[in-house]
């Protein structure tokens, strides 16, 4: 299992992934699933990655070559992020495609994988795009700005009740991590390295990006600070409104 988010903000995005593809019980492995494209001024984009390993890497790989080798169709070419997230989705059925027929009389599996692709191109409005393993997406919104893949549900809560369009890059960038440490919390199949990207409108090129690793002493603090703040918070809430008690005579 794993955990993206990627949030849109007025300042720009924020994308947070995790690094883990296997958690048994004597052996973790791990692989980045945030992946950099272009980013020489002109347009740059962010991929997260969900799902099958394989056909992740398939598609990333497929990516890189197609800018390399100049497609006629690559994220070099595309107009618009939607014609990006379109073309990234019919990257990732062809790959797809291949691994089902490849495990064809083997054992069967899933070859699905799903994206979270965003950035911006010059003249464009930054965005972000959710990419089903179909291939068909949908975009984020002003009153929905962020998406996850993986592991979602755990994450979601800090989310709904935080970010917002006005937020500054560095406010919605911990609470993207806030999410990432509730869901490693409660899913051992998520966790470190955490890749975290904030990318600022306008610039098209990478902004401030950081690995924490797996005793990374800002991760330790930011667990141990949100823990303790909702133990505070808990304890400030109204008390329950209970009835006061019956006192029942008894005869004799």
């Amino acid at each position: 299992m794993t955990y993206g988010v990627a949030v849109r903000i007025d300042e720009g995005l924020v994308f947070v992934s995790d690094s883990r593809t296997n958690a048994g019980v004597d052996h973790i492995s791990t692989y980045s699933k945030m992946h950099t494209f272009c980013g020489d001024g002109s347009r740059f984009f962010v991929l997260l990655s969900a799902g099958n390993l394989a056909t992740s890497r398939a598609v990333v790989s497929r990516l890189e070559r197609d800018i390399e080798d100049r497609a006629k169709v690559s994220l070099l070419t595309v107009k618009r992020l939607t014609d990006a997230a379109d073309y990234v989705g019919r990257v990732s059925r062809d790959e797809q495609r291949k691994h089902s027929k490849a495990a064809k009389g083997g054992p069967q599996f899933s070859p699905g994988a799903s994206f979270i692709l965003g950035g911006q191109i010059e003249g464009e409005p930054h965005s972000i795009v959710l990419i089903y393993p179909e291939g068909n997406y949908i975009p984020v919104s002003r009153h929905a700005p962020f998406l996850q893949i993986g592991e979602e549900k755990y994450g979601k809560p800090i989310l709904d009740r935080i970010i917002e369009p006005g937020l500054s890059l560095e406010v919605a960038g911990r609470c993207a991590l806030v999410s990432m440490d509730s869901t490693m919390r409660s899913n051992a199949t998520v966790g470190p390295p955490i890749d975290l990207l904030l990318y600022r409108v306008g610039t098209q090129r990478p902004g401030s990006q950081v690995t924490f690793g797996e005793d990374d002493n800002y991760l330790r603090e930011l667990r141990r600070a949100w823990q303790e703040s909702l133990k505070q918070s808990f304890a400030r809430l109204p008390t329950l409104p209970l009835p006061a008690p019956v006192v029942r005579l008894v005869d004799g």
